[in-house]
């Protein structure tokens, strides 16, 4: 008894120590200008490895939580009686929330992580996931930089590149290297920009009308850009786009020098066309009302203002503004009970699944789940009374691009499931929403590329457009 009572006490005078020991280590530094790596080399590094007194953070394991909310409260507030130190004097809730976007990362990259999974890839190239099996087609190779994939009535497909090509694919998948002639002249500085979507109108059978997402703009005498994101419809005939028509252009003074967040993608409801304009990495303009950067707009299908959009009394906002609080959304879909729903990239973390409603804040940069990509915060909180929360984030970024719903015969067992694209992790994720929340998320693909585009095809398979490497695939069902 005596023993073990002795024991207890020098190993909490031990623990006692080293708190005091690591606290005046610490209040010794600035960690005001440091980034999330630096901070986390230097005030966790040492104690949370394998094998040493706070254990690894990489298998997202803990025994007091593996939430964002159970992980911040224990850096914040510490656990002295395991020897952990508080952070609260000595990082700001900036930095606090930095940290736990690092450790997830580290999770994310630990092969050890049981969540870190892949689907199953058996003989013959057959892959298995939970509801379906199937096997993925290469169909077409030989772009350049595609973006955006539209099925024709007749079996014929059309690609968009981004240097402002649109190529038809035969009805046997052969790819015409000729691009239509005379489309829209596009605005491409790289990595962003350039030609985007492409969208039949639902009624294309009866009118033609194919519409268009690029970047619009002009070129000064220094070769300097200005761009916006723009939209128009117009018909290929022979070979060639004709009968243009803008539908959106934003006035010349929101042209801007950037080269980033374009969105963009467009979707059709009821009439009305809806589409996006991402904030153009100028985060604060996400919130501003009076501009059009980081906001999803609405407008009817020939390109006239609906009379009941939100803020269409107010002289100061655009009036095409549906919602708002958006960084750089690229997959915009209307599901079957007719909902928009969206995908948008965060910066280092917090890309979001998002349902979108009419007149919505999503947040934007007040609230995000994500810190800037030098590893230095952006805001402390990841909710905000009067805005929105995703139905999923994801956290390390997986970079969402492409959304699609299934509605097909082929997987019976992923009808309604929502299908996301991922550029960084080159993921397909499937989710399933059941009452309005994300109940299920699963990998499908892995590996196969960057995935900027994935379609439900006419045919019931689904279609998915890859930038790196170029080409289409196809997942069709085992037989």
């Amino acid at each position: 008894m005596n023993f073990n009572y002795n024991h207890l006490h020098v190993q909490r005078f031990f623990l006692i120590s080293i708190l005091v020991l690591f606290s005046l280590s610490i209040y010794s530094q600035d960690f005001s200008k440091m980034k999330v790596a630096d901070i986390y080399r230097n005030l966790c590094s040492s104690c949370h490895v394998t094998g040493a007194i706070g254990g690894s953070l990489k298998d997202g394991i803990w025994k007091n939580g593996n939430t964002d909310y159970a992980l911040l409260k224990s850096i914040k507030y510490g656990i002295p009686e395991k020897g952990m130190a508080a952070f609260n004097n000595t990082l700001t809730d900036r930095q606090l929330r930095a940290i736990v976007v690092y450790i997830r990362e580290l999770e994310a990259k630990d092969k050890n992580n049981p969540a870190n999974t892949k689907p199953y890839k058996g003989s013959n190239g057959i892959i298995r996931t939970q509801y379906h099996d199937y096997k993925i087609k290469i169909l077409v190779e030989g772009f350049k930089t595609p973006w955006s994939i539209a099925f024709l009535p007749n079996g014929e497909k059309l690609v968009t590149e981004r240097l402002g090509a649109i190529h038809l694919i035969s009805a046997n998948n052969k790819l015409d290297t000729i691009p239509v002639e005379n489309t829209p002249e596009v605005i491409f500085d790289g990595p962003e920009g350039g030609m985007m979507d492409i969208a039949l109108h639902p009624e294309y059978k009866n009118n033609g009308w194919i519409y268009l997402a690029f970047a619009d703009g002009w070129r000064d005498a220094n070769g300097k850009s200005r761009s916006q994101t723009a939209i128009v419809r117009g018909r290929i005939r022979n070979h060639k786009w004709v009968d243009q028509e803008w539908i959106y252009k934003a006035d010349s003074k929101f042209y801007m020098r950037s080269g980033a967040h374009f969105g963009t993608r467009i979707a059709f409801k009821n009439g009305y066309v809806y589409f996006v304009i991402g904030e153009r990495g100028a985060m604060g303009q996400a919130q501003d009302l009076t501009r059009p950067n980081g906001k999803i707009m609405r407008l009817h299908d020939d390109g006239k203002i609906p009379t009941d959009n939100p803020f269409i009394n107010d002289d100061n906002i655009p009036d095409a503004i549906w919602s708002y609080g958006h960084r750089n959304p690229q997959g915009l879909v209307v599901s079957s009970d007719n909902k928009l729903y969206a995908t948008e990239h965060g910066a280092r973390g917090g890309d979001e699944f998002n349902l979108i409603m009419k007149g919505k804040n999503y947040g934007w940069p007040v609230i995000t789940h994500g810190i800037n990509y030098n590893g230095q915060p952006i805001t402390s909180k990841t909710e905000q009374e009067g805005m929105e929360q995703p139905l999923v984030q994801w956290t390390p970024s997986i970079a969402p691009c492409g959304l699609t719903q299934y509605q097909g015969e082929i997987f019976p067992n992923w009808e309604n499931d929502f299908f996301a694209g991922s550029l960084k992790a080159e993921e397909l994720r499937r989710i399933r929403i059941n009452e309005g929340q994300a109940s299920k998320q699963e990998i499908i693909l892995k590996g196969m590329g960057r995935i900027r585009d994935v379609r439900t095809g006419p045919d019931g398979t689904i279609y998915i457009l890859t930038d790196e490497p170029a080409r289409l695939l196809q997942m069709v069902p085992v037989d």
